[in-house]
């Protein structure tokens, strides 16, 4: 049994992480904290979670299609382990917000337990997130670092913090590197760059 397994009566209560980002693209620094979640017991499973628009984000010029987006989490995935991807968000209201998304997942997996997985960076804004102490109250927040942003020693009811691998690896630069025409094969999962390069993505 999972350590992150809970009793109840007789049942087992499967944890499920939910990782949520845009995706723009999927890289190593997602698969690998993912991974660790689950193999460091964490949770019993992760679902990436592909966000159709971060309500935070004020500039969402550069973000590909949603179907792009989805086939390239789909494609890194293939063949993984107790990894899933999650396409809820895009059945959902623009913008969407991650209260909205675990209460619809707590309604149709009733089964399951769901835990939200952020960085420290979004740790230190996470009053500003829609009904974040209910996020707290009902789900709870797993929190790993992120290079620049120190996790504050104060416990927090609901939020547990992992020390996970830390990778300064992000979108930004997979994009910013690859307009450059540099070689990102060994940044992004098996078969991500293939179709990165496929379908002309990111180029200037």
């Amino acid at each position: 049994m999972s350590e992150s397994d809970i009793i109840i009566g007789s049942k087992t209560t499967q944890i499920i992480g939910i990782l949520g980002g845009s995706f723009n693209p999927v890289h190593i620094g997602h698969m690998m904290l993912a991974s660790y979640m689950v193999q460091w017991g964490y949770v019993d499973r992760v679902w990436l979670t592909l966000s159709p628009r971060n309500p935070l984000k004020r500039n969402p010029g550069e973000l590909l299609p949603d179907i792009k987006r989805l086939t390239m989490l789909n494609i890194a995935l293939k063949g993984a382990r107790n990894l899933d991807v999650c396409d809820i968000e895009l059945t959902m209201p623009v913008p969407s917000y991650s209260i909205d998304t675990l209460d619809l997942l707590a309604s149709r997996y009733p089964g399951k337990r769901f835990k939200l997985i952020i960085g420290s960076d979004n740790w230190a804004i996470f009053d500003k997130w829609r009904d974040s102490q209910r996020i707290l109250d009902d789900y709870g927040v797993i929190v790993y670092p992120r290079p620049g942003y120190p996790i504050s020693g104060t416990h927090v009811d609901g939020m547990e913090v992992v020390d996970a691998p830390t990778v300064n690896i992000s979108s930004t630069f997979i994009r910013a590197a690859i307009a450059k025409g540099r070689d990102m094969e060994y940044f992004l999962p098996q078969g991500v760059y293939k179709y990165i390069i496929d379908h002309k993505l990111y180029q200037k």
